[in-house]
Parts: structure tokens; C-alpha cells; sequence
């Protein structure tokens, strides 16, 4: 991160599908779906593989992120951090002498979708690590089919507390972590905002999956232990990720006259909720608190305009993982010279969990999830040299010294059943719709 060796430019790969998935590709372009370094954006369930690398040859490594679907308009983003990372270390000659290779998979935010992907990325590609996914829900489906396969599997969004209750169980086998924390630690940060504004009787609407379900536990919980109540908590109102109409969920979250609705959603459905619940007079008076689903520049347009012009989400707040690690400045630096623009919530997470991938892999001198999984917490935690340059952190590995990485998200000090724990980024909608960060919040 703090020196970058080569040059390369990010290209937009489109899809004979129609799907766009953001590449980033080396000093020559080709003219098919495959980048010079191996990198090749598949859909999910595609038999489309690179012809650059072979399996038995360096280091492959996969994707599995929302291109498209309810998530798009974050996963869009945060897809470009994993070959901005891939080309940086093949600039820097690669892990274990050789080249890595990656295959991108659209996950569609869909579970099917997402564990045809990851079998095709398992079984065919044969990767050894895979950055992915962002919806909880598909990450269960792909964890249950990477932990067979013996592929590593590291989320940089999924953020559900179910994670952490199976890895306890033993479920995983350590072949899952996460550089994301997990919504227990958002849902007290939350709470903490919560009582923070004075807000004693709050309800909550959550999309009905892994995420949703799992937030509202947690966030039930940390909210009564400040003092507050939950006006719905023996009726929790639930959505349907498929469900297009929102009247009775939109009445339901409203009803009693609560001081704030937490929702918990995914920035296309949350869009159809929020107008839906606005068309319906319910909104008036209530303020509205949101998580990281629906953090997108996108989302207010999404929603929609009241009569008086102003955008129907203004004055919403909300929480999303922050980023204050050791390589954030490097990582700002060079996404900035590549995009023009800042990064968006969630790519240094993405960063980061593909940084982890290739370090560990080198600190196991092979190219396998077993090698991966063997030295993921190795490379992640003290003691060793304490590295925010993925390429230095890659030669003390070739030299035979012991990491300790500082990531752009935070110090991804991994425990025993793959979390993190960060911070928080409190941010809210202004009346022209524009998302601003305005202070930050800790769980702790």
C-alpha cells in the first residue's frame, strides 16, 4: 500500500449476459473476459475459466460479489478492490514465485445463485480462497460448500451474528473469517446512537434472511440493556427478500406511534418499503435509523422526493462499518488515482480480504485452502512485523519473517472464529439527498 511497484489501470468488462463486473486489468487488455494477469469475471454458474493459469500453477483465488441484484449498486463497487489488490501483488512478484490468478463470479444476491458460484469457483476453477460474499444469506449457502471443497472463504460485508454461532460450533473448520465485524457489535453500536438521541420506544422492520433476522436479535437485546424498548418486539415485522409491495409490513412497522423505526434492509426493497411507508402518511413525526444495506449514494433517488421537493429519506440516519486501519491513506491514494473518486463503503474491506488470501498463502509456501486456512490468523494477528504494504508484507513472508497486517479497513485482527471488531461511521441524508458521515460510533 504505502508504495505501489508497477502501473495498471482498472477496465469495465461487459458480459455477453449484460451483467457489468468492474475489472482491474494489467498493461495490455485482451479482447475476451480474461485480463492479461488471469483475472475473468464469470456469471454465477458459468464454465468460463481463465486459459492463462492452470490450476497446478500459482495462486488462485476467486470472487463471489453482487453484481447485480439487490445489493448491485454497493457490490459494483466493492467487486474493484479484489483485482485492484490481484494486480498490485503481481507487481510485485506475486505469492510463492508465481503469478495470481483470479475468477470473478456474480452472486446475483441470491443464494442459489450465489453456491452454483461457488461451486463452479470449488470444483472447476479450483481456486484456493475466495473473497465473497456480501449478503449473509449467500455467504451460508457458499461457506457450505467452500468448508468441504477445503477453499477458504473470506467475507468482506457479510455481517450476520449466525457466522460466529456456527463458527463456535466448529462448523467452518477455520476455513471462514470475515474482515467485516458482525452485526452484534453494529447493533450495540446502534443502540448506543439510539439512546444517544433520546429514542426510548423504537420498532423494527428487517428483510427476513440471515442479516435481518440476525441484526434485530442482536439489536432487541443492546437497545433493552440501555433501557429502551422495542414496541414490536413480540411482533417483529419481517419482509420477504421478493416481495415488491410494502403496505401492510410499512403499517405494522409504524403502528403505536414509535419514537424511531430501525430498518434493516437492502437498498432496493428498503427503497420500495420507505416510499411505500411515506405514500402512506406513516412516516410523519418518526425518524427513521438505517444500516449498512442501504449506505449508497443511489438510495435517496431510490425513494424518491416528497411534494415539497425534499428527498423522503432526509434527515434518516445510520450506521456502517468504517474504516481507520494503518493502510487506509495508501488504499485512499491509489483507488482515487484509478477511479477519480473516493472509496465506497465496504472496498477496503474487499481489499483487505484478498490481501489476507495471497499473505497467507505465502506465509504457507503452498497454493491451497489448507495452506490458506492454516496461517490466515497467522498473518492477520501479533506478533510479527506489523505491515500495511501488501508487497512488504509479502518479501518479510518470502524472507521468512513473521506479519502482522494492518489493513485499510482496520487492524483485521482475526479471533478464533473469524471476526473483527471495528468501528462504526454514524451517517445521515441531507434535504438535496446527498450521504454525509458525521461522527463515528464503537461498540465498545
Amino acid at each position: 500500500m504505502k508504495k505501489i511497484i508497477g502501473a495498471f489501470a482498472l477496465a469495465l468488462t461487459t458480459l455477453t449476459t449484460g451483467l457489468l463486473v468492474a475489472a482491474c486489468d494489467g498493461n495490455n487488455t485482451t479482447t475476451s473476459n480474461t485480463s492479461d494477469n488471469g483475472a475473468t469475471s464469470t456469471p454465477a454458474g458459468s464454465t468460463t475459466t481463465s486459459p492463462a493459469t492452470s490450476s497446478g500453477q500459482g495462486l488462485k483465488i476467486g470472487s463471489l460479489l453482487p453484481t447485480t441484484g439487490d445489493l448491485a449498486a454497493i457490490g459494483q463497487q466493492m467487486v474493484e478492490s479484489v483485482p485492484l489488490l490481484v494486480n498490485t501483488v503481481n507487481a510485485c512478484d506475486g505469492v510463492n514465485g508465481k503469478p495470481v490468478t483470479l475468477v470473478q463470479v456474480d452472486d446475483q444476491t441470491d443464494p442459489k445463485a450465489g453456491a452454483s458460484g461457488m461451486q463452479k469457483l470449488a470444483t472447476l476453477d479450483k481456486v484456493a480462497g475466495v473473497v465473497g460474499s456480501f449478503a449473509s444469506s449467500v455467504s451460508s449457502a457458499a461457506v457450505s460448500i467452500a468448508v468441504p471443497n477445503k477453499v477458504m472463504l473470506i467475507s468482506p460485508g457479510s455481517t450476520s451474528p449466525v457466522f460466529t454461532e456456527k463458527a463456535t460450533k466448529g462448523d467452518y473448520k477455520g476455513y471462514w473469517a470475515r474482515t467485516a465485524p458482525p452485526d452484534t457489535y453494529q447493533a450495540q453500536a446502534l443502540a448506543q446512537l439510539a439512546n444517544k438521541r433520546g429514542f426510548k420506544r423504537v420498532s423494527t422492520v428487517v428483510i427476513n434472511n440471515d442479516y435481518g433476522v440476525g441484526f434485530e436479535k442482536a439489536f432487541v437485546q443492546a437497545f433493552e440493556k440501555l433501557g429502551g424498548t422495542v414496541v414490536n418486539k413480540n411482533n417483529p415485522v419481517r419482509y420477504d427478500p421478493k416481495a415488491t409491495t410494502f403496505d401492510t409490513e410499512a403499517q405494522a412497522a409504524f403502528a403505536g406511534k414509535p419514537d424511531a423505526v430501525l430498518g434493516v434492509f437492502y437498498e432496493e426493497t428498503g427503497g420500495l418499503f420507505l416510499k411505500s411507508a411515506y405514500q402512506q402518511g406513516v412516516t410523519q413525526g418518526v425518524q427513521m435509523m438505517l444500516t449498512d444495506g442501504v449506505k449508497s449514494d443511489t438510495f435517496p433517488d431510490r425513494v424518491g422526493k416528497a411534494a415539497d421537493g425534499k428527498y423522503i429519506v432526509a434527515g434518516a440516519i445510520g450506521t456502517v462499518p468504517g474504516s481507520n486501519g494503518r493502510g487506509l491513506e495508501a488504499f485512499t491514494k491509489l483507488w482515487q488515482s484509478k477511479r477519480g473518486v473516493a472509496p465506497a463503503p465496504y472496498t477496503p474491506h474487499g481489499w483487505d480480504a484478498a490481501a489476507l488470501l495471497v499473505l497467507a498463502a505465502q506465509a504457507a509456501k503452498e497454493n491451497t485452502g489448507v495452506g490458506i486456512a492454516s496461517k490466515i490468523r497467522e498473518v492477520a494477528n501479533a506478533p510479527g512485523v506489523e505491515v500495511s504494504d501488501v508487497c512488504e508484507g509479502l518479501k518479510l513472508l518470502r524472507e521468512g519473517k513473521d506479519i502482522n497486517y494492518q489493513g485499510a479497513s482496520g487492524n483485521v485482527d482475526i479471533d478464533q472464529n473469524g471476526d473483527v471488531v471495528g468501528v462504526y461511521d454514524v451517517w445521515t441524508v441531507s434535504d438535496d439527498g446527498k450521504i454525509k458521515t458525521v461522527e463515528q460510533v464503537s461498540p465498545k
